[in-house]
């Protein structure tokens, strides 16, 4: 089966809810690494009851569709898809509990051709049910590798990356990965094999089980929230960013980041792999 980009335009994902309690968040926040040091105060307000915080990059997950590219009817090979960009626009502070409730679209697909595949962009707007107030906008890109060549659309997307810089960075920000980073992160909801089984990890063509996009994000999201908000989440109002390569458990994660007022730019990398693994970061925080 090949991909049908009507198809996938028109697909019905339905309304999906998500009940979410302070337990969840300390999961999440003990996933993508907070509590590394028990001791650290600041970052235990995000994984200990007593006056919780949550963490900005929590949001991806609130009533997210699941895993649907592995559904047959797709037309994608789920083994080699890759998380290739992320957007989330913040409307509201996010609650440490809530009922939320969401509906994914996806807005766009584009054929890049048979060598690199299809990117497919999606979007959902998540909305505090007790409420009735919008919380964030999540813009997702996909690439489905190796799914290109189907006859659509291959324009260039209309949107451009953000600029990083040539200049040193004005930040630097080094955060460790545990070897069992992703078994924990998946517990959040997030179960493609690709992050948990050596078997599958070796048949899409990497040597061992990577570190899910998305807890990338959380890692990076916990560098910012510390050096540009004094780990006050509440403070990111809009965050976009590129995937540029997969982050292997264990890998040491650098934030880059270049301040211009409200606004900031980033980029991650590997240290161990010497490789920028999120690039064209944007921010932009209140004051």
């Amino acid at each position: 089966m090949t991909i049908n980009p009507e198809k996938l335009l028109n697909r019905d994902f339905g309304n999906i809810r998500h009940s979410y309690t302070e337990k969840d968040c300390i999961l999440y926040a003990l996933g993508v690494g907070m509590g590394l040091d028990p001791l650290d105060e600041e970052c235990l307000k995000f994984v200990y009851e007593d006056e919780l915080k949550i963490l900005p990059s929590q949001s991806v997950i609130m009533a997210h569709p699941g895993f649907w590219a592995k559904e047959e009817d797709t037309g994608i090979n789920w083994v080699k898809v890759l998380h290739a960009g992320q957007e989330i626009i913040f409307h509201n502070p996010l609650p440490t509990s809530a009922t939320v409730e969401a509906t994914t679209r996806i807005t766009e697909v584009t054929d890049k051709g048979e060598k690199i595949g299809a990117l497919i962009n999606s979007e959902r707007v998540v909305r505090d049910v007790n409420t009735d107030t919008n919380i964030c906008t999540l813009g997702t890109t996909i690439l489905a590798r190796g799914d290109g060549g189907f006859g659509g659309d291959r324009r260039v997307s209309a949107s451009k990356p953000d600029v990083i810089p040539l200049s040193d960075p004005d930040i630097i920000c080094d955060l460790p990965t545990l070897p069992q980073q992703a078994l924990l992160y998946r517990l959040s909801g997030d179960f493609n094999p690709l992050h948990a089984s050596p078997n599958v990890a070796r048949n899409a063509g990497f040597n061992a089980p990577i570190l899910h996009g998305l807890c990338t994000v959380g890692i990076m999201t916990h560098a910012l929230v510390k050096t540009c908000c004094d780990y006050d989440p509440s403070r990111f109002k809009r965050m976009r960013l590129r995937f540029s390569a997969p982050v292997y458990p264990g890998d040491t994660i650098r934030t880059e980041i270049w301040r211009d007022g409200n606004e900031i730019a980033f980029r991650c990398r590997s240290l161990e792999q010497g490789k920028v693994v999120i690039n064209n970061g944007y921010l932009l925080v209140s004051d």
